[in-house]
């Protein structure tokens, strides 16, 4: 029986993960610990085995006034829980961050892209990240995911962008590009299989395949039973405004991971095109 603590109450990504591994209630056992208060410090941690932590501040706009926010909550209180889980036995500690890490909008990041994180968000996650490794050692192992996407039915982010747009529109733009992305119970297998192993490390999880824009907005429109109208028009205009808007930046360019493979993509268990279907 594995033990697991998840960061977060409520978080979307914890509770998927809860979903996921009840397949199996007799190798997994699931709990959740709220950080908006200080009472997660009574908690006793040393009866887990791995602490998933996702709990943190994301998709929400920044301003110089919240910029604090991210650094207390997602680069402070992630050491100070890592730092309780190892004064308190616990082998291993997931910590969930971002391929934001890299401030890059477009081009292929490979294992020796180095960090250059531009926003509060990216940096704060990178910056918990440095501390979390010096905690490292033979006894309590660090495994840091750095997923570019995640998607999936309501999850918040790019992706529901896309569909709200399909929704509300018979014409999308065509462009050509490549995105490289993690549905959500792809991204908790991943999850589960770094508890089995007890993986330490820097980790890219992501779909076996890279997909487009265009190929995500047709898929969404199939399964809402709706005709829509690739553009090479409206796909020039997103080209030439691409530089004015946030949705675009991160929608319509390419950005992919590549050579960091290190497994054989048996944690994912439904392709894209299913992904797609199930998000919608």
């Amino acid at each position: 029986m594995k033990r697991i603590l998840v960061t977060g109450m409520h978080s979307y990504l914890g509770n998927s993960f809860a979903r996921f591994v009840s397949q199996w209630p007799e190798q997994y056992e699931v709990d959740f610990v709220d950080l908006k208060t200080d009472t997660w410090k009574e908690k006793d941690f040393g009866f887990f085995d791995s602490i998933y932590h996702v709990a943190g501040i994301a998709h929400r706009k920044e301003t110089a006034e919240n910029a604090n926010e991210y650094f207390e909550i997602n680069r402070d209180l992630s050491i100070s829980v890592a730092k309780k889980a190892k004064a308190e036995g616990v082998k291993q500690f997931i910590f969930l961050s971002s391929g934001s890490v890299y401030g890059m909008e477009s081009g292929i990041i490979t294992k020796e892209t180095p960090l250059n994180a531009r926003t509060s968000y990216g940096k704060s996650k990178a910056e918990a990240e440095k501390e979390l490794r010096k905690l490292e050692d033979k006894k309590f192992r660090v495994a840091i995911l750095r997923p570019l996407m995640v998607y999936g039915k309501n999850c918040e982010g790019n992706f529901q962008e896309i569909i709200k747009i399909v929704k509300r529109s018979p014409v999308f733009p065509r462009v050509r590009n490549q995105r490289s992305l993690i549905y959500i119970d792809n991204l908790s297998s991943f999850v589960k299989m770094a508890i089995d192993k007890q993986l330490s490390g820097i980790y890219f999880p992501k779909n076996a395949e890279e997909v487009g824009t265009c190929e995500i907005a047709k898929g969404v429109a199939e399964t809402l039973g709706k005709k829509i109208y690739m553009s090479w028009m409206l796909g020039g205009m997103v080209y030439l405004f691409r530089n004015m808007s946030g949705v675009m930046k991160k929608a319509f360019t390419n950005l992919t991971y590549s050579g960091t493979e290190e497994f054989d993509y048996s944690y994912c268990v439904i392709d894209t095109k299913e992904s797609i279907r199930e998000s919608v």
